[in-house]
């Protein structure tokens, strides 16, 4: 019995350790992250593709008030996966920062610079009494310049460099897929349609249209672009990803 209470002291704890090393709440709250609807990272040399899939709980619910991907700023946007409303208070923190680096520097912040800001607050809340850690991983992509960066976030506050990444829902399924076709020369458009690709491997039916979110940010231009339900539509029939309710 006593050590029942012992292993709950280190559930509810989110300061104490447990004797061999771990944190359980940080733990639960990378299962949160699992739970959360897949998003996909790709790297190229001609940009940083961030997509997400789009759930919707009815056939009420308006899709675009799920939101996946953010903007932070021109160069940078973020893709989440985990609790929504951690998400959003991560991608505020990201914009502030963002914003007070151009008013006091006068020039847009690093994307590395961005992550690890937001990864320093991240682990406050997992060394805090009377906080839990945030139940979000974020896809941190941008351009930094002239060079394309993309980094995954943990709910632990640790920062992480990738060329391709998934994080949330199936996880490890639509990342084998990326490690077994992911190339250092793929071109922006091939890169989207490889995170697409992925993504399906956790869907059977394929999706609608509606039900992902793409964007780009361009080495050339430096600029973030969501992709419109046409351009994701026109993508998917010439993958045959196209759920059959979607199509003509």
């Amino acid at each position: 019995m006593q050590g029942q209470n012992q292993q709950q002291a280190y559930d509810r704890g989110i300061t104490i350790f447990s004797p061999d090393g771990r944190l359980y709440q940080v733990e639960y709250a990378r299962e949160a992250v699992k739970r959360g609807s897949a998003s996909v990272g790709v790297r190229t040399p001609e940009g940083v593709v961030l997509a997400a899939e789009r759930r919707s709980r009815s056939p009420l619910m308006e899709r675009d008030s799920v939101e996946k991907l953010h903007k932070v700023d021109n160069h940078i946007g973020i893709a989440s996966a985990g609790h929504v409303a951690d998400a959003r208070q991560l991608i505020d923190v990201a914009r502030r920062q963002a914003q007070v680096n151009q008013l006091r520097y006068d020039e847009t912040i690093g994307v590395e610079t961005l992550t690890k800001h937001v990864t320093d607050h991240i682990q406050q809340y997992t060394q805090t009494g009377g906080a839990r850690p945030f139940g979000v991983a974020l896809l941190v992509g941008g351009v930094e310049n002239g060079t394309p960066r993309l980094f995954e976030t943990d709910p632990s506050g640790t920062p992480y460099e990738w060329k391709a990444i998934a994080i949330g829902g199936n996880r490890e399924e639509i990342q084998s897929h990326l490690e077994e076709n992911y190339s250092d020369d793929l071109e922006l458009e091939a890169g989207i349609d490889l995170a697409i690709e992925a993504m399906a491997r956790s869907s059977e039916d394929g999706f609608p249209a509606e039900g992902l979110a793409i964007a780009t940010i361009d080495t050339e231009t430096g600029q973030y672009r969501n992709l419109t339900v046409a351009e994701i539509e026109e993508r998917l029939q010439e993958l045959d990803l196209l759920s059959e309710g979607d199509e003509e």
